[in-house]
This record gives C-alpha cells, structure tokens and sequence, in this order.
C-alpha cells in the first residue's frame, strides 16, 4: 500500500476565487477589452478553469458571450514514451478555427513549459491566431523552456521534490492547492 505524503494546503476556494477574478480582470485590461477574445483550457484542469474565467469576463461585460473551449494536448507531448498511456480526449474550439482571434490558453500549474509548448503545437491545425496568452493558476518555477505566463494567480516556489495539486470543485469536489512533500 502507498505511503501518505503530507500535504501542505496553500490556497483555499476564497483565494482561489479572487486569484480568478483578478486574472480575469488583468485579461480585459490587456486586450483593452474582450473583442476577438477565445480561452482555451488545457485538458484536465484547465478546462473548468477556463470556463470560470469566460464566466468573470462575461459579468464584467453586462453578460456578453465569451467564447472558450479546450485543448487536448497529449498526442504533441515530447514525454509519450516516459508518461503513462493517456487516452486523448477531444478538444473543442469554438467555431473549429482560432484565426486572427486573441487565445488565452489556461492551465492549472506552470512548471517546467513543456506542456505550453505542447499547446503551442497543438494550436497549429485551428488556424492563425492574432496572439496567444497564457495564464496559470500557479506558477510553480522551474522553467526547462524559455516560456513565461502573461497571468499568474499566484507564484508558488516550490522544491523539485515538491508536487503542486490543484484540486477544482468541478473534478474533485472542493477548490484548493496544495504541496505535497515526498516524504
């Protein structure tokens, strides 16, 4: 039987919320508005945080549609041999082209920027994007690629022998982050 490794909670559904709405808030600033916007969730997490997000964007803009679907990114992962098998699951991009669209892809934690550049890729076959953003939930460090986030919720420096979950009330019931030190 496996071994409990403690766990060490770091954020709770409230900051969860606000890191959210401030993200949220930052895009709008930086778009100087929200025409031609798309958010894009990277699968697993991703997903529902994007969908959050498309809804603050919403609110701020007396209930305006905000397009946002996901991104399934595991047949472009450099790490298919290393990584347990995978099934891939669909993505779904609004309209089935981001061209000439502003994409903020989302994701749970940033680490090392191999996942992004994986995203970067699995873009290609949507279209040309006018640009793509990038925002986390938490950034972790340890970048292995020159890759930065546009939109962080909070930077969290962690050890290389510290894991980082991200736990979302869609999936797994509660919002909450924490880091798991191996024992």
């Amino acid at each position: 039987m496996g071994e409990e490794h403690p766990k060490r909670s770091v954020m709770n559904a409230d900051d969860v919320s606000r890191s959210l709405t401030r993200i949220a808030h930052e895009i709008i600033e930086r778009n100087q508005g929200i025409e031609g916007l798309m958010l894009l969730g990277i699968q697993t997490r991703g997903v529902p945080l994007a969908k959050r997000l498309a809804g603050i964007i919403s609110r701020a803009y007396n209930d305006a549609p905000i397009e946002w679907g996901s991104l399934d990114i595991t047949m472009y992962r450099d790490d298919l041999a290393s990584q347990p098998t995978r099934a891939p699951q669909a993505s779904d991009v609004p309209g089935g082209s981001i061209d000439n669209r502003t994409v903020v892809l989302v994701d749970d934690v940033f680490y090392s920027g191999r996942t992004i550049r994986a995203a970067f890729e699995a873009l290609g076959p949507y279209g040309r994007p006018s640009s793509v953003q990038l925002a986390v939930l938490v950034d972790r460090g340890h970048r292995r690629l020159p890759i930065r986030a546009d939109y962080v919720g909070k930077n969290l420096p962690t050890s290389l022998t510290e894991r980082v979950t991200v736990s979302l009330a869609e999936i797994d019931g509660e919002d909450r982050v924490a880091i798991e030190v191996a024992a």
